[in-house]
């Protein structure tokens, strides 16, 4: 299945906080659908900010709709995000 990333930058503010246990709450149901490939913080010493994404999806249309749901897209809280297919070349697979 096709592979998308999303990658986000925002600012590390308050919403980040706020809008932080409904993004995990989503990301749980993605892992537990076994679509997710990779989650976490982008980082700049100890804060955040920004997040990477990669998910498995049917298409990019699917990938976006999936993110759209996202709670840190949903309260806006990256000032902006792009949403690229990409394909995985390592670690190799068996």
């Amino acid at each position: 299945m096709p592979l998308y990333a999303l990658i986000a930058r925002d600012p590390g503010t308050e919403r980040r906080q706020r809008a932080r246990p409904a993004h995990l709450e989503h990301m749980n149901r993605l892992d537990e659908a076994g679509r997710l490939r990779h989650g976490g913080p982008l980082l700049e010493g100890d804060n955040a900010v920004g997040s990477l994404i990669i998910l498995e999806a049917e298409s990019l249309a699917d990938a976006k709709t999936t993110f759209a749901r996202d709670p840190y897209i949903v309260n806006d809280v990256f000032e902006r995000y792009e949403i690229l297919e990409t394909k995985q070349i390592y670690p190799r697979q068996a």
